[in-house]
């Protein structure tokens, strides 16, 4: 199948299903459990931005909307918003009004008070952002979304260097009463709506909360949505249980008329109160093989992104293997709203610059990497090639737009070193700098076995262009925050979008958003000019030509070397009811249950 017939036919909702049961969990409280690959950092929504602690945060704090569960292309729901937010003409203000008698979960933050959510919650949340002691990751895009008097606020605190005020009014942030929040952007942005559904950045905190925990609110989350934090063993497991307070949420979602497989999850649940599960398990296992077999033997319900070296068990030619299809395994797969990359960093003595020569080396790297063995032999097909930082299912994705940049061409990468002064002048087998230094690449890693294959694939992509390369390795959480230090040569990683647009994938070289999202720490200003033109348009045909400019600089300076846009495979048992992957939902534990008839003991 081509690339563009298999984006759409996924898009589309391509899914297999099967019937039957195998062994899981005994009787009992409903229990959802499932593994991450890549432990937590923690559940404050000002200071996380990995994925695995925004869905935990996603199921406990909420945001004014959210996106139905079933409903493709992306449909906007209310969550705690009253009615949809209105818009003025210019797309500079949105005016929220909440529904009355939301309430906060329990807490001894509260003084034994049933904490009702007001506006002015939604206030402090977004203030929070901009408090520099924090160190927000959502900052970037709030400091861009110029709340107007919100980044003038943050100035003062770190101009002051004193503690940051959040009693002063600011102007474009307002409750105008208990219930109606108004904010006033400084420029238009016709998609700012969407910001209001992410609840790992707009998921409403109370002040008394962060007031009593302080530094250690990371492992306090208290918010009003359908599950409460009851333990968490870092890096080790994470339980949540049914929050006792969360009011009454009846299942509504709307299923696609061409998808059979929703339109029955729809039929089933419709008229459910929500949550349907009493408890969710989560477990941390960054080895694929001990969350494969934990899955295989009833142990986990739910197995998140079947582990590449278990695909062709799994999902032979892209059907499911008959012996999970014997037990009522189910297999859902979408493509991900994401860009894999590995970032160059730009201040990096050796592979870092605009000039000429450390473009060209760059460039070749990128095209020595045999991105075509990762797909197949790694990712062992889950994943498409990427061609620009768009993914699918945004706007800005285009699925005829081409680029030779990112291919494997070895013979091009030799031609681009030899050309640049990039030579073996020892006889070693090594190519030395143009100036004759030493030249050695250095690949930031982790430890598991995974890793691993991408490491060796790096290190034999260049070694059969002369170029020498090391590894290092770490935990993921620490590299992360090293790349945002601008301490890492080169670290590949992943950027998923929580909106169905692709402007949030052009961040990552903007150069205000520098040691955040823009972790090559790229820069150039027309590239600045055309991402702030495209800002304020309305999605159309003048704004995707901008996209597709932006493109370029990718191509063209290659800040990044761009991998794929992964295809999420996702099994569960046949006990879980109501699954679909959903591209940009990251709370969906509500949404699903576990059906007791259909438990039993291995056989």
């Amino acid at each position: 199948m081509k690339r563009r017939d298999l984006l759409q036919s996924l898009a589309a909702g391509g899914l297999v299903t099967t019937a039957g049961a195998s062994p899981s969990q005994t009787a009992g409280p409903k229990v959802f459990r499932r593994a991450f690959d890549i432990a937590e950092t923690g559940f404050d929504p000002a200071q996380v931005s990995d994925a695995y602690s925004r869905e935990i945060i996603g199921n406990i704090f909420e945001a004014p909307l959210r996106y139905d569960f079933l409903a493709r292309p992306a449909k906007l729901r209310l969550q705690t918003a009253a009615v949809m937010p209105e818009v003025s003409a210019d797309f500079r203000e949105y005016t929220v009004r909440l529904k009355p008698g939301i309430f906060f979960t329990d807490d001894p933050a509260f003084m034994g008070v049933r904490r009702e959510l007001i506006a002015e919650d939604y206030v402090y949340t977004l203030k929070r952002h901009a408090d520099p002691r924090w160190k927000s990751p959502a900052w970037a895009s709030l400091e861009e979304s110029d709340i107007e008097g919100l980044n003038a606020l943050r100035r003062l605190a770190l101009d002051s260097r004193k503690p940051f005020d959040y009693d002063r009014p600011v102007a474009g942030l307002r409750a105008l009463d208990r219930y109606t929040l108004r904010v006033r952007l400084g420029q238009p942005d016709p998609r700012w709506i969407h910001n209001l559904t992410v609840n790992a950045v707009f998921g409403a905190v109370a002040r008394e909360v962060v007031d009593r925990y302080g530094e250690d609110i990371m492992a306090h989350p208290v918010g009003t949505g359908p599950f409460r934090l009851v333990s968490w063993r870092r890096s080790s497991s994470i339980v949540l249980e049914r929050n006792p307070g969360y009011r009454e949420v009846l299942y509504d979602e709307e299923a696609p008329a061409d998808d059979p497989r929703s339109q029955s999850i729809a039929q089933r649940l419709r008229g459910r109160r929500l949550p349907m599960v009493d408890r969710i398990e989560v477990t941390i296992n960054d080895e694929s093989q001990p969350r494969w077999l934990a899955f295989l033997n009833g142990q986990s319900d739910y197995l998140e992104s079947i582990p590449p070296e278990f695909v062709q068990a799994a999902i032979p030619g892209n059907r499911l293997a008959p012996h999970l299809a014997r037990r009522g395994i189910e297999w859902d797969r979408i493509p991900l709203p994401d860009i894999v990359f590995t970032l160059f960093n730009l201040t990096d003595p050796v592979i870092g610059g605009m000039e000429p020569h450390r473009v060209a080396l760059r460039r070749a790297i990128s095209l020595a990497y045999d991105i075509d063995r990762e797909i197949a032999q790694i990712r062992r097909g889950q994943m498409v090639p990427a061609v620009s930082p768009a993914p699918p299912l945004t706007f800005g994705f285009e699925r005829d737009y081409t680029t030779d940049a990112t291919r494997h061409d070895v013979a091009r990468a030799k031609a681009l070193l030899d050309t640049y002064g990039y030579l073996d002048r020892d006889g070693d087998g090594w190519r030395e700098q143009p100036d004759g230094s030493p030249l050695e690449l250095v690949y930031h890693t982790q430890s598991d076995a995974l890793s691993r294959q991408y490491e060796e694939l790096w290190v034999k992509s260049m070694r059969r262009v002369g170029l020498r390369m090391r590894s290092e390795y770490g935990k993921w959480a620490e590299q992360l925050k090293a790349s945002r230090a601008g301490k890492l040569m080169m670290w590949t990683t992943g950027w998923l979008l929580t909106v169905p647009d692709s402007e949030g994938a052009f961040v990552i070289a903007v150069s205000r958003f520098k040691g955040v999202a823009n972790r090559a720490f790229f820069s150039h200003p027309e590239y600045d000019a055309l991402y702030d033109r495209q800002k304020v348009l309305a999605d159309g045909a003048e704004r995707l030509a901008l996209l597709r400019e932006m493109k370029r600089y990718f191509a063209v300076y290659m800040p990044y070397r761009l991998h794929g846009h992964r295809l999420r495979s996702d099994l569960t048992h046949p006990w879980v009811i109501g699954y679909r992957r959903h591209p940009f939902m990251r709370h969906w534990y509500q949404f699903v249950d576990i059906e007791p008839s259909l438990l039993r003991s291995p056989a």
